[in-house]
C-alpha cells in the first residue's frame, strides 16, 4: 500500500515537484487503519446525509447557522467517499494523488467552516443588533464560496499546511472566552439560546483540540508525513464528531439536558451555600 508525503523531494515511483509515493509495509498499521475506515463510513455516510437533510430543512432568512454545518459535513461526506478508497490495493498511484488532494482539500474546508461556525455563535451574542442586520442567506453562500476556494492556496504551498491548520486555535479561544465574557451583558437572546451557543463554541473547540492538534503538531515536529499513519487516526473520527454539531443546531433533547446540566449545578451551589449557612449558625449558638 501506497503513503503518501508531501515535500520537495523528486524521488520515489511517482512524483512530481511536490508529491512524492513510497512504499510501506507495515501491515498491522494499515488494517488497523482499514478496520477504522470501514466502521467510520458505514456509520458516517448515511447520518451524514440524514443530518444534511434536516438542516437544510431548518434554513431561513433569521437563521443562517445550519448553512455552515451543512457545508461542514459536506466536506466530511466528501472526505468518507475518498476514505473508502483507501484501503484498496489495486488503484494507480495518480488516482490515489488525486484522492489525497481531494481529502486535504476538504479537510482544511473542514477547519474553516468550524471556524465560522464559531464566529457566527460569537456575533450572535457579542454583537447581536449588528448581526441581525448583517446576517443573510445571501452575505452566508458567499462566504462559503471563499472557504471552499482557500484550501487551494493551501495546497498550493505545502511547507505552509501547519501553520494553515494551527491558525484556527486563537480564533476559537477568542469567539469561547468573548462568548462567555458576553453573555451577562446580552439579553435580547433566550436563556436556552445561550446554552446551544456556547455548548457549541465548546464542542468545536474540543472536536479541533482532540482530533486535529494531534495531527498537527505531528506536521510541526517530523514535517509533513503521511495521512494514512497512526498520527492522521484521530481525525478520520472528525466527520462522526461533526454530527454532534447537528444536534446543538436542533431544539428539544440539548435544550433539556444542558438546562438540567444547569440546574444541577445550581442545586449543588445552593446545597453548599445552605450546608456553609448551617455550619456558621452552629458556630454562633
Amino acid at each position: 500500500m501506497e503513503d503518501f508525503y508531501m515535500n520537495t523531494s523528486l524521488d520515489g515511483s511517482f512524483n512530481n515537484s511536490n508529491v512524492t509515493f513510497s512504499f510501506s509495509d507495515d501491515t498491522e498499521v494499515f488494517f488497523i487503519r482499514d478496520v477504522l475506515i470501514y466502521i467510520i463510513v458505514s456509520i458516517g455516510l448515511p447520518l451524514t446525509l440524514v443530518a444534511i437533510y434536516a438542516l437544510y430543512l431548518l434554513v431561513r432568512d433569521d437563521h443562517v447557522a445550519p448553512i455552515y454545518v451543512i457545508n461542514l459535513l459536506i466536506t466530511d461526506l466528501i472526505q468518507l467517499c475518498c476514505m473508502i478508497a483507501w484501503p484498496a490495493r489495486d488503484i494507480s498511484h495518480l488516482v490515489t494523488l488525486i484522492f489525497i488532494w481531494i481529502y486535504h482539500h476538504c479537510m482544511g474546508a473542514s477547519v474553516c467552516f468550524m471556524v465560522c461556525v464559531a464566529m457566527e455563535r460569537y456575533l450572535v451574542i457579542a454583537h447581536p443588533l449588528w448581526y441581525r442586520f448583517r446576517r443573510t442567506i445571501k452575505s452566508t453562500v458567499a462566504i462559503c464560496v471563499v472557504v471552499w476556494v482557500l484550501p487551494v492556496f493551501m495546497l498550493a504551498f505545502p511547507n505552509a499546511i501547519p501553520y494553515f491548520f494551527l491558525l484556527p486555535f486563537p480564533l476559537f479561544i477568542f469567539f469561547l472566552v468573548g462568548t462567555v465574557k458576553a453573555l451577562s451583558a446580552s439579553i435580547s437572546v433566550p436563556s436556552d439560546e445561550k446554552r446551544r451557543i456556547v455548548g457549541t463554541l465548546v464542542l468545536v473547540l474540543l472536536i479541533y483540540t482532540l482530533l486535529f492538534l494531534p495531527l498537527i503538531i505531528s506536521f510541526l515536529v517530523v514535517g509533513i508525513e503521511s495521512l494514512i499513519s497512526p498520527s492522521s487516526f484521530p481525525v478520520l473520527l472528525s466527520p462522526l464528531a461533526d454530527l454532534l454539531l447537528y444536534v446543538f443546531m436542533k431544539k428539544g433533547i440539548i435544550d433539556k439536558f444542558l438546562a438540567s446540566v444547569c440546574c444541577c449545578r445550581m442545586d449543588s451551589n445552593d446545597v453548599s451555600r445552605m450546608k456553609s449557612n448551617d455550619t456558621s449558625v452552629h458556630q454562633c449558638e
